[in-house]
């Protein structure tokens, strides 16, 4: 069975305090570069450290538990349990923002209104990727790097990040400049290329199939937005991501067409309901 070095990063001594005892603790008090967030620390780590072929390493935000729900030891466990064949496993909750939109890379483009700068980084990465034809699905999308993997995948993810990285630190072309832009995100804002960083392990399971993933189930682990779940409706998402799955493994076009109807339904209804909702409702 495959071993597992799992750490969670702090930036403050409040946060170190909160590190899940079953965690190792990242040190990132020194936060040279908070420009670029959580990639930082990740990257000073995998650039210096020698990791061992068939273990399994993480690193996750301080955010972990709040987002997903799940303990360390709930983590090591399942890694315990799951281990040795996957090459990745994820711990991504959001599961209504896998299966409704077409991929990761449109709903980033739409939360933060830069879509040229996301497409041109995908492309990037992933050089077949299209913002408005590529299908993603639950089995290849992972939301704020929260995912265990062996060494050859994190080799190839931080290979990937660097082209984004080595782009916004010259900064000589436009794309440079996008990514050190700040966008907004919930009542906050930061640079667009962190939220680029997010995107590129779904990027590489997308573009490169030989991969083995195993994801902890994400419809037992939070929305990303508890209104938009309350609009759509499990089952509707569950058809929505079969659907993409479906046509991604067949390449049959009506089961995407079956999808993009299935989404302009619920997207129809969900206008619908805002539009009938009490203006007492908004801003809570």
């Amino acid at each position: 069975m495959s071993g597992s070095r799992i750490y969670q990063i702090y930036y403050s001594e409040q946060t170190r305090a909160e590190v899940d005892a079953d965690f190792l603790p990242l040190d990132n008090l020194a936060n040279e570069r908070p420009d670029w967030r959580e990639y930082w620390p990740i990257r000073r780590f995998l650039a210096s450290q020698q990791l061992e072929a068939d273990c399994y390493y993480g690193f996750f935000s301080p955010r972990f538990r709040q987002k997903t729900g799940l303990t360390g030891a709930a983590v090591h466990e399942f890694v315990q349990r799951h281990g040795g064949a996957p090459d990745v496993i994820s711990f991504s909750p959001f599961f209504d923002q896998m299966a409704y939109p077409l991929n990761i890379v449109e709903l980033a483009a739409v939360r933060h209104g830069c879509a040229d700068t996301f497409s041109q980084c995908a492309a990037l990465v992933a050089p077949a990727f299209r913002l408005d034809q590529s299908v993603m699905s639950s089995l290849d999308t992972v939301y704020c790097n929260y995912f265990v993997a062996k060494p050859r995948f994190w080799a190839e993810w931080l290979r990937a990040c660097e082209q984004i990285f080595d782009t916004a630190e010259q900064a000589l072309t436009p794309l440079g400049e996008a990514l050190n832009r700040m966008v907004m995100y919930e009542t906050a804002s930061a640079p667009a290329k962190v939220f680029i960083i997010e995107r590129i392990a779904s990027l590489l399971l997308w573009s490169q199939r030989h991969w083995q993933v195993k994801s902890f189930n994400p419809l037992k682990l939070p929305p990303l937005s508890a209104k938009f779940a309350a609009m759509v409706s499990v089952p509707t998402l569950l058809v929505l991501d079969s659907l993409k799955i479906a046509y991604v493994r067949t390449g049959v076009e009506e089961y995407l067409g079956a999808y993009r109807q299935l989404r302009e339904a619920a997207m129809t209804r969900q206008n619908t309901n805002q539009t009938q909702m009490p203006r007492s409702s908004h801003g809570r």
